[in-house]
């Protein structure tokens, strides 16, 4: 047995099943191991941004992490982007990088780079192997770390001799860490706030947005009259019809101070204090009134569901929630013009009970959120991190962990151009994701953001930086030629046609939505 086999028999034992891979010379012991065994599905990604986006959304729907396999400190670099996404998402992933030799580094070879330098960026836990025999336990070890908390990264470096020389017999998994728990004078603290009379939001975020602690959230309002809120960029929100319902704090900094100038105080599970996602020239970092008070009854990577549950409890809430959403399947059918609010339409008729959505549509996605809320019980995913190109992979991750549910991807033209390979590795491997391409042939929120800022009047040659035409993006094209069904619409109708038959059939999709410059 040498490492790299070692290494991938004490991952199996750990309960890892997939592996997204973008490997090289580096990785050949490790991708050989991975290749004789049947217990780990290796899926190629041609980009390492769409290995790190989909493991970041497996790990958002499996709740346990996928390896990631990468060539070198380069090869992570490509991948960190959508690494940051995952590491803000609050998930489980590994990272398995190949390296030099021991013994060749000292060349200072072309692609030689600080590779633990790199990983430390956007890992909770970095471990260089260091020896075959220490990889097997190296498995084990980042087993454990990405699955403290809610979730963390956890980055194993593996010198290429590592991998290749003989390796002892492997040893038994590590336990998973336990989850903090709230204590009982938490619990009595938050019970008293919510009982002084002073109008008062309860802020949820990360796993307090799973459908069990959103109900407890929900008897908690209906009981003491709380507003519920959530972050603006939720990991994975369960929301739709019979579900409880808490509105998204906005993107824009005017629209999320308007609403929460409304509150003098606010409790927080599972999410920090909100806080504007830009600096802007006369406004305020922090969005929640100054002087406000601030308690927070379960802090990231604490069991909030259980948090939720125990003041529920106390409070002598009723058992089951009584508001929640109603369904919006008997609404009208969309007609006419072709705007991000008549697909929204189509989507809460037409979205499938239990379907994912990817939400990476930027200013057509926005609104589209909202228009949702009464669509069939789903799960929504956006874009945690800020980086752009994380919308295609994450929807790619989603179907390989729920190969029984639809997938949906909301999808900016601009950002999908970053990692546009994730469509072949859709049709690869047969995922059945839908993407619905927003394209309106602009940087639309850069339009929005030049405006916010305050910079000053744009001329032309600075808007030829935010239009993503002439040439034109042919979406329809580069999706069949990447294996990908795809079609075109330019009309409510059309779309409405074109989605409902893509929600009948199994199988990647791509509508291209012709939309008007925003």
């Amino acid at each position: 047995m040498n490492g790299a086999q070692a290494l991938l028999q004490a991952l199996v034992k750990s309960g890892i099943e997939i592996c997204f891979a973008n490997p090289g010379t580096s990785e050949m012991h490790l991708l050989l191991a991975i290749g004789k065994s049947d217990a780990i599905r290796p899926i190629l990604c041609l980009f390492e941004g769409v290995a790190t986006g989909a493991a970041d959304g497996y790990g958002r729907m499996a709740d346990k992490p996928a390896i990631t396999l990468l060539h070198m400190g380069p090869g992570f670099a490509n991948g960190m982007a959508n690494l940051h996404n995952a590491h803000k998402a609050h998930v489980p992933l590994i990272n398995i990088v190949g390296n030099h030799a021991v013994h060749h580094l000292q060349y200072d070879s072309p692609l030689n780079s600080d590779v633990p330098a790199h990983a430390r960026i956007c890992s909770d836990w970095v471990h260089v192997s260091e020896s075959a025999d220490d990889l097997a336990a190296s498995g084990f070890s980042a087993m454990q770390a990405s699955m403290k908390g809610w979730g963390k990264i956890a980055t194993i470096i593996v010198p290429s001799n590592h991998a290749w020389e003989e390796a002892c017999i492997v040893p038994s998994p590590l336990p998973p860490p336990p989850m903090e728990t709230i204590l009982p004078a938490t619990i009595d603290d938050m019970a008293a706030m919510l009982s002084n009379g002073k109008r008062t939001a309860l802020i949820l975020g990360g796993r307090a947005l799973r459908e069990d602690a959103l109900k407890a959230a929900g008897r908690i309002a209906d009981t003491t009259g709380v507003a519920l809120l959530c972050e603006t960029f939720p990991a994975r929100m369960q929301r739709g019809a019979g579900r409880v319902k808490a509105v998204r704090i906005p993107y824009p900094v005017e629209n999320a101070l308007e609403l929460l100038q409304h509150y003098e105080q606010f409790i927080l599970a599972g999410a920090q204090v909100p806080v504007a996602f830009f600096a802007y020239p006369g406004k305020p970092s922090l969005l929640i009134p100054e002087g406000c008070n601030v308690q927070t009854l379960a802090r990231i990577d604490t069991c909030a569901a259980s948090a939720l549950k125990r003041l529920a409890d106390r409070l002598k809430a009723s058992s089951e929630p009584i508001q929640i959403q109603a369904s919006g399947a008997a609404l009208p059918l969309p007609t006419g013009a072709l705007t991000p609010q008549s697909i929204a339409a189509s989507i809460n008729i037409l979205l499938p009970d239990q379907a994912i959505v990817s939400d990476e549509g930027v200013t057509s996605g926005f609104g589209i959120y909202v228009s949702t809320e009464n669509a069939a019980p789903h799960d929504w995913l956006a874009i945690t991190g800020g980086a752009i190109g994380q919308g295609l992979p994450v929807s790619l991750g989603a179907a390989v962990a729920c190969p029984d549910r639809k997938v949906v991807a909301l999808q900016a033209d601009g950002s999908a151009m970053y990692t546009v390979q994730a469509l072949w590795t859709l049709a690869r491997v047969k995922a059945d994701v839908t993407v619905i391409l927003f394209n309106n042939r602009s940087y639309a929120i850069l339009n929005h953001e030049l405006a916010r800022v305050g910079a000053g009047q744009p001329n032309d040659q600075t808007l030829s930086m935010l239009k993503l035409s002439p040439p034109d993006i042919d979406w329809v094209h580069i999706a069949l030629g990447m294996g990908v069904r795809a079609t075109r619409c330019r009309t409510a109708d059309e779309f409405h046609l074109q989605f409902a038959d893509a929600m009948k059939t199994k199988g990647p999709s791509l509508i291209e939505a012709l939309l008007m410059a925003s």
